[in-house]
């Protein structure tokens, strides 16, 4: 089987998947043992630091199994029903060659060129313009496009956007963004969960019975001080776990975009078609009621973050520069859709207004912008350079 890609990115994600998994189980025991600090003080809340400390840590030591299991379990969940919870959320449906004819031949003949097991393919309603892959192993792996993506670019664009999906499931880029995903699912659950119930509740701490016995012990230990110091330290661990947990984001480096791109043109030997789809794609891919771990998955991310710094994609202008620097690629520039202009498309407009036509394989003397008939070779990525 041919190979693309390369063998360090997929040997490193591999690994990173790994690590992340190890990850979650050490996070879920913090979430316990921030967990066990509150329980603590809410049934004992006259006791010492020191004391609070040491409870919680034998009950993190009694909740690990227990605790183990549920990661276990959430883990399974995941690999098992990860691609209908996706589904649900996008509305993404499955799609046949009956259904979907062009779609289909196009992913079809690029994975028999390469020998590549074809994934499934879905498709999403939406006018946004995007795709994305899941799954975590074969069997599962599927590429989902949407309606708007296939209206607006022609085959060989839509080939260059498979051929990017199809790289991220062959250097292993699905499975770890699937990884995060669950990793930050169930620490931002957990975590939400705590801080419900602190804030929800209507606890008092070093009040009622047991201040009045704090107050007449005079060591400093109690008195409810303690109490709310721990109150705190678990409050700490838990926004920790949440920030490692988004964190975890930084783990899916953007060079996984810059590298399927790369993976797409070896696939396709045409870097102009993979440029034009991004540029057709740039600033219309925003998926409505998406969830961020969706979009993160995503072909392009327009979603932000804070001064770029946890942007989950480079620029598209960067990954064009990339294209048009190492691929040999020509960058058409920003490129307005057929619906864009579509308002002007019916307008009356007077013969005589119009340039004398040039013939249909002659087009030396037409005027720029002009359309010079339908067999001329067009002025886009493909035509004359």
């Amino acid at each position: 089987m041919a190979a693309y890609g390369l063998y360090t990115h997929i040997a490193s994600n591999k690994f990173r998947s790994m690590l992340l998994l190890a990850g979650l189980f050490v996070l879920i025991y913090v979430l316990v043992y921030a967990g066990a600090l509150i329980a603590e003080v809410v049934i004992n809340s006259d006791g010492s630091i020191d004391y609070y400390l040491a409870a919680a840590a034998r009950d993190l030591i009694k909740a690990f199994p227990f605790a183990t299991i549920a990661a276990a379990l959430w883990i399974a969940i995941a690999y098992f029903f990860h691609q209908s919870i996706i589904d649900a959320v996008t509305g993404g449906e499955d799609v046949t060659r009956l259904q979907q004819p062009r779609l289909y031949n196009l992913l079809e003949n690029l994975c028999i060129s390469r020998g590549i097991p074809m994934p499934m393919l879905k498709v999403m309603d939406s006018d946004a313009l995007n795709a994305f892959a899941t799954g975590l192993n074969r069997r599962q792996y599927a590429i989902t496009v949407t309606t708007g993506l296939l209206r607006a670019l022609n085959d060989q664009e839509i080939e260059a956007v498979l051929g990017h999906e199809l790289t991220h499931i062959r250097n292993g880029d699905v499975q770890l963004m699937v990884i995060a995903v669950v990793i930050a699912g169930v620490v931002g659950f957990f975590g939400e969960l705590f801080f419900r119930s602190f804030f929800y509740s209507n606890w008092n701490f070093g009040g009622g019975r047991s201040s009045s016995r704090s107050s007449s012990d005079g060591d400093g230990k109690g008195g409810g001080g303690g109490a709310i110091v721990v109150v705190i330290i678990a409050v700490a661990l838990i926004l920790l776990a949440w920030l490692l947990s988004q964190v975890v984001k930084l783990a899916l480096s953007r060079s996984r975009e810059l590298l399927a791109d790369a993976g797409s043109v070896e696939l396709t030997k045409n870097p102009d078609a993979m440029i034009s789809a991004l540029r057709k794609i740039e600033h219309r891919g925003e998926l409505p009621g998406a969830t961020s771990a969706v979009m993160e998955m995503c072909l392009d991310n327009p979603r932000e973050g804070f001064a770029d710094l946890f942007a989950t994609h480079p620029s598209v202008e960067s990954r064009v520069a990339a294209l048009v620097k190492f691929a040999g690629g020509h960058d058409p520039g920003p490129q307005a859709l057929p619906q864009d202009t579509d308002d002007g498309a019916d307008a009356q407009v007077d013969p005589g207004q119009l340039p004398p036509p040039s013939g249909p394989w002659s087009d030396a003397d037409a005027p720029a912008g002009t359309s010079r008939g339908p067999w001329a070779r067009p002025a886009g990525p493909w035509g004359r350079r």
